[in-house]
């Protein structure tokens, strides 16, 4: 596979960390065709990356984590969805729980710091499960449905979660809930898997991003000890949402995302290279056409690289304002819809080709095309744009 120049410019200040995980995506790829066929889930991915001890990227060093900043973790992310993006997806979730409970230090102490550990020590991968059958994202506002009842043995959460990425390896689940109280409060539960009550229905199959196990969560009646509420707030003290955490969800889905574009423009490139037409006689890589549509996925891919790493190396040396998390979303907006262009320039030039189950970048496609889902969405990011120019 040749190597974007695009990502060869990146600068680090730990390359055997990314030489690593380079070699790491090379072997995830052997296997992401068979994932996303089957709809499996990569367990094998997630015991590699532990050994990597790439699980405690976001973890403090205080726990034994290495507190990574942005940039190398929009590497790490972008790298990895190279070779496989649902791999990616379900460790961009984890490290950005890790990330946001370092940031605010709402969690319970103990819990928090049991759980960095954990995280360091094995396989305790954690995600939000938030998104619900009648509400929806609650990006878009609303109480959630789970309930939260308090009783003097702890918590009894109760409720439906659909969307809940990386369920079948996940340890812990950081539900979304109201308390039932005549004023509900909202804020995050910490469910382990292992607990009664807690119940995985396999509803997964979609277009794409097929292996990243994205299952319902029913949770009946789930008893969860006391400092197991973990930030439970009015909901009018979540109207404003921290900017750094805005900023590390948007970032890294981006660097996400711009991998997934980069392998499929690898696959192309390699293509291009191969096919030689027996009216030509040569590749199709000497012919201006390509070589012009080709130079247009580079632009893409570097405005991207660009808009990525010039914030995340601005957040990491403190050179950011209270826009920060708008302007991460601004480069979410920009950077998706560029990866998404980036694929369909190289569908539009093979055509018949690339939409073939044996050639990956049918399946880069179907992948790329998940970055419109994920929140914030673009409407709701050039909404606030619009406002903020606008009042």
């Amino acid at each position: 596979m040749s190597k974007s120049p695009v990502l060869a410019a990146t600068t680090t200040s730990c390359p055997n960390l990314l030489e690593l995980v380079e070699s790491l995506a090379v072997d995830f790829a052997s296997r992401a065709a068979a994932h996303d066929r089957d709809g499996s889930f990569p367990f094998e991915n997630f015991e590699i990356l532990h050994k990597a001890q790439l699980l405690s990227l976001t973890v403090p060093k205080e726990f034994g984590g290495q507190d990574a900043g942005y940039p190398t973790v929009c590497q790490v992310i972008e790298k990895i969805a190279s070779g496989d993006a649902s791999t990616a997806l379900v460790l961009t979730m984890h490290y950005l729980q890790h990330a946001n409970a370092a940031q605010t230090r709402r969690w319970h102490p103990t819990v928090y710091e049991r759980l960095c550990r954990e995280s360091v020590a094995g396989i305790a991968l954690l995600n939000a499960a938030r998104v619900e059958p009648e509400l929806g994202t609650p990006a878009r506002g609303g109480l959630p449905a789970t309930i939260a009842k308090q009783t003097d043995d702890g918590w009894l959460v109760t409720g439906h979660k659909q969307y809940t990425t990386g369920s079948p390896i996940l340890s812990y689940f950081v539900v979304w809930a109201r308390t039932n109280e005549e004023e509900p409060r909202v804020g995050s539960f910490l469910v382990p898997r292992h607990f009664p009550g807690v119940r995985i229905e396999e509803t997964w199959d979609h277009l794409g991003m097929r292996a990243t196990g994205s299952h319902d969560l029913i949770l009946e009646d789930v008893l969860i000890p006391g400092e197991y509420g973990l930030d439970i707030r009015p909901l009018k003290a979540f109207a404003a949402p921290d900017p750094l955490k805005l900023a590390g969800v948007s970032l890294w889905l981006s660097a996400l995302y711009q991998g997934v574009a980069t392998a499929a423009r690898d696959w192309l490139v390699g293509y291009l290279n191969e096919r030689s037409p027996t009216n030509l006689g040569v590749s199709l890589a000497t012919l201006p056409r390509f070589q012009t549509a080709v130079g247009e996925i580079e632009a893409l891919l570097y405005a991207n690289h660009q808009l990525i790493y010039s914030l995340a190396t601005d957040i990491d040396l403190g050179q950011y304002d209270s826009k920060v998390g708008l302007q991460a979303q601004t480069v979410k907006y920009l950077a998706t819809s560029n990866a998404i262009r980036a694929v369909e320039i190289g569908l539009e030039l093979i055509g018949n080709p690339g939409l073939s189950k044996k050639n990956p970048l049918e399946r880069h496609y179907r992948d790329v095309l998940c970055s419109r889902i994920h929140t914030p969405q673009n409407d709701a990011i050039c909404l606030s744009l619009g406002k903020s120019a606008l009042l």
